[in-house]
Order: structure tokens, then C-alpha cells, then sequence
């Protein structure tokens, strides 16, 4: 299988999800830049976190506009998996990938730590190799964090079991405590009414190995790779 990481101004994790798939993975990457038209066959696509032309107006604002982004979303329109982190989340809902937006942390303070998510869905392309109710230890680093939506898509992102990750407590708890950013349901990722495109603030390629702090994250890679296989 063949991952696309794309490259904008200001991304900081591209290199961070190349090395996930090709060192962790062991599959195929290729960077793909902001101004390009050629997805080179990518079978994933990864909007990586950083900061997208410096986040001038508003993160993800300016991106969405990027020439590659009308490939991305043909991609995804045709049901290409589209994986959204940090910057990525924020960017797909711009582009109208994925409801609602991404708002200032509710602290207007910039977070960078390692936070505790549980696992809401794992009936999905990007979950199926974890557990239902499961609690992982990733790494988290944004501004703006904070996930809001209108009620009536809140409504529907719940009863369809959209919501796949959730930010907790060390012991799966949903509480105010654990929502570090204030978004609302403690929503930490989300996937579309396709359930091809994923966004999550957290990052899993930054928790692929015990030795920077978790491997976490890994299984959320492999899960594409199962279900592609099965």
C-alpha cells in the first residue's frame, strides 16, 4: 500500500508520518507537495500537522485551498481513505471533508503533552485492531484543539457512532477534567458518513514506538492495512 503525506508551508509532522509508514509500517510513502495536482498513486492520503501557512487567519483556512486539495478530495469523494491530524483535522473541515471546525483551546493556551484517549468505535477503517472502551497514551500539541459542531451534527456524529475517539482519563473515564481543549462530547476524532476520512487532534504518528513514550498509535496504520487486506 501506498501512503501520500502532504506537504503545505509550515507542515511539521510530514517527515513524522513518512517515518510511521516506512520505518513502523514498513509500506510505501511518498511526500506530495501543496502545489502539486498528482496524488502518484497513493492509495492514503495524510494531511499531517504543523502549521499550514502559519495559520494566518485561521488554522486550516488557507490550505483547504491548495491546488492538491481538489485531488484530495476527488479521492476521497471516490472513497480513498483520508487520514487528518492536528493541522490535518483542522484543514479537512475547511475543505468540508469532515463537520464542524476547530476553535482556540478552551484555556486560549497552546497544549503540548501527552493526553489519554479512548477508543469509541472500533468497527472502522482506522480502529479495527483496537478495542472497544480501550485507553491509549498519545501526544497532543495545538492552539487550536477545541471541537465544535451545531447540535443537530453532534446528534448525528453520536448516533452514527462517528465519534471513534474521545479525550479520558488514565482509566477510560469521560470527564470535564480529561477534556483538555474543551471541545465538545470530549470529541478527540471523528470520521465521516463514509467512514473514509479520519480527524483526530492527537498525534498516532508521533506514538509508534515505547521509546518516544507509546506505540499507540501504531495500530491505527495496521488497521488500514487490515481491512484493505481482508
Amino acid at each position: 500500500m501506498k501512503f501520500g503525506v502532504i506537504t503545505f508551508p509550515g507542515s511539521n509532522c510530514d517527515y513524522d508520518a513518512f517515518h510511521a509508514i516506512t520505518e513502523t509500517l514498513g509500506e510505501e510513502a511518498v511526500y506530495l507537495w501543496h502545489k502539486g495536482h498528482d496524488l502518484q498513486g497513493s492509495d492514503v492520503i495524510i494531511l499531517p500537522g504543523g502549521f499550514s501557512y502559519g495559520d494566518y487567519l485561521r488554522a486550516g483556512a488557507i490550505a483547504r485551498f491548495s491546488p492538491i486539495m481538489r485531488e484530495v478530495a476527488a479521492h476521497a469523494k471516490s472513497g480513498g481513505p483520508v487520514i487528518g491530524i492536528c493541522n490535518g483535522f483542522q484543514i479537512a473541515c475547511e475543505a468540508g471533508l469532515l463537520p464542524g471546525a476547530l476553535m482556540r483551546n478552551a484555556e486560549l493556551k497552546f497544549i503540548s503533552t501527552h493526553v489519554h484517549i479512548r477508543v469509541e468505535n472500533s468497527d472502522t477503517l482506522f480502529t479495527n485492531l483496537y478495542e472497544q472502551g480501550e485507553v491509549l497514551r498519545v501526544p497532543v500539541a495545538h492552539g487550536e484543539g477545541r471541537y465544535v459542531a451545531p447540535p443537530d451534527v453532534l446528534d448525528a456524529l453520536e448516533s452514527e457512532a462517528r465519534v471513534i475517539f474521545r479525550y479520558a482519563d488514565a482509566n477510560g473515564q469521560i470527564s470535564a477534567g480529561a477534556n483538555i481543549n474543551g471541545s465538545e462530547n470530549n470529541i478527540a476524532g471523528i470520521i465521516n458518513d463514509g467512514g473514509n476520512v479520519l480527524g483526530m487532534m492527537p498525534h498516532p504518528e508521533r506514538a509508534c514506538s515505547t521509546l518516544i513514550g507509546s506505540s499507540d498509535g501504531a495500530r491505527l496504520f495496521e488497521s488500514i492495512l487490515a481491512r484493505v487486506a481482508a
